[in-house]
């Protein structure tokens, strides 16, 4: 009887501690908030991430501004990847970022895109003319006041000197990627868009580069945000400024800056 006691005891044991190491929470993956535009070299890099035995981040992809607010009411977001520095420095400003680990980690250029087939020409200079190209169509970009590559697009068409001709012919998208796909589709005859979304789309072709001084340097800023609580998120963080995540960055077409930012005022 003692022995058949003890038997049952070790037993017991052992279904206690197996169903506690069953049970046992896996460590949980960080939370990215990315532009859209960093979708394509996000996703690979997840993955390397993983390769490395840490959890693979979990990335929500979305225009910037998009993205802010969420953080701004709450959504529960690790790490915050901007297209532009206003909308990081809009968080700034709310104290919803830690400013230590703010870094301008990437650079793109704008372009202007149309299907691939389209026989669209456009000279880039001042006095820029879109009118003849579009036809009947419209213009895609992203949303003008908000969307990052919105903005950079209506800043590049004003100091060019073409703003006035085509603002009441905009299809205005929620995001980059959004306005890339109308051209993608044939919906729209020319779009505006990061070069990195115009090598990603094989139905696209770039009708021609948008002067770097044409628009304000578009610059993608990256920091956790102040209410993260994941140790992983610090050591993502690192793992996007170090070698693999540029390579990964740079095949994507992106300038890797990796650079420590100035704290916005």
């Amino acid at each position: 009887m003692a022995l058949l006691t003890r038997t049952r005891f070790l037993a017991g044991l052992v279904a206690i501690t197996l169903a506690g190491t069953l049970s046992a929470p896996a460590a949980e993956a960080p939370t990215v908030f990315a532009a859209a535009s960093l979708k394509n070299a996000l996703d690979e890099i997840a993955g390397l991430f993983a390769k490395e035995g840490k959890p693979a981040p979990k990335v929500s992809y979305a225009a910037s501004n998009t993205l802010a607010k969420q953080i701004e009411q709450g959504a529960p977001a690790d790490l915050f990847f901007s297209a532009d520095l206003d909308w990081m420095d809009y968080l700034a400003k709310k104290d919803l970022i830690q400013p230590g680990t703010r870094v301008n980690l990437l650079a793109n250029s704008l372009v202007l895109i149309a299907p691939k087939d389209a026989k669209a020409e456009v000279t880039m200079g001042p006095d820029l003319d879109l009118t003849s190209a579009l036809g009947t169509g419209k213009l895609a970009m992203g949303n003008v006041d908000a969307v990052p590559a919105g903005k950079y697009g209506k800043a590049a068409l004003e100091k060019l000197g073409s703003w006035a001709a085509v603002k009441d012919r905009i299809a205005q998208a929620e995001s980059v990627r959004a306005a890339l796909l109308l051209v993608s589709r044939g919906e729209a005859p020319l779009g505006i868009v990061y070069a990195t979304d115009a090598a990603v789309d094989a139905n696209v072709r770039i009708v021609a580069t948008f002067p770097a001084d044409s628009h304000p340097a578009i610059v993608y800023p990256i920091a956790l945000t102040r209410d993260t609580r994941n140790p992983d998120t610090s050591v993502l963080l690192a793992y996007l400024r170090g070698p693999s995540a540029r390579a990964a960055f740079e095949k994507q077409g992106f300038t890797v800056l990796n650079r420590p930012a100035a704290t916005a005022p």
